[in-house]
């Protein structure tokens, strides 16, 4: 894994729209159904928003029906970080990109075989970059 990225709460601003910012470094949440790669079907790598670290294949996509982009598992399990989020009065497993840190979403024990996750990701964390 490369340095980790580490910028202040301004450079952050600076760099990403308000939306990002809210997700990404405030770790709000894009209403479900909205986002630009729910229904995205196209093969490619999903990278994050912030700092263009892949973290997701097109080939462990799936239509979980939950409102989000999801994915069985990252592209390579050192890609995100995974921590405790006890927010909103719930008990959740927070997904975090390893180099940067942006909350991209919350990943579930309800996903298909075969690793039975469901990785459910803000659209607005990633970048979609297709296979060429």
């Amino acid at each position: 894994m490369s340095e980790k990225i580490e910028k202040s709460d301004a450079e952050w601003r600076v760099e990403l729209t308000p939306e990002q910012y809210q997700v990404c470094r405030k770790k709000a949440t894009e209403a479900p159904f909205s986002g630009e790669y729910y229904y995205n079907k196209e093969e490619g790598t999903y990278l994050c928003i912030c700092c263009g670290n892949e973290l997701f294949n097109s080939d462990a996509k799936y239509n979980s029906g939950s409102g989000w982009p999801s994915f069985w598992e990252p592209m390579k399990s050192e890609s995100v970080k995974i921590e405790r989020d006890y927010s909103h009065f719930m008990v959740r497993e927070e997904i975090l990109c390893s180099k940067c840190n942006a909350h991209l979403g919350h990943v579930f024990e309800d996903g298909p075989p075969p690793t039975f996750t469901r990785y459910c990701i803000n659209s607005i964390s990633l970048k979609f970059v297709p296979k060429k």
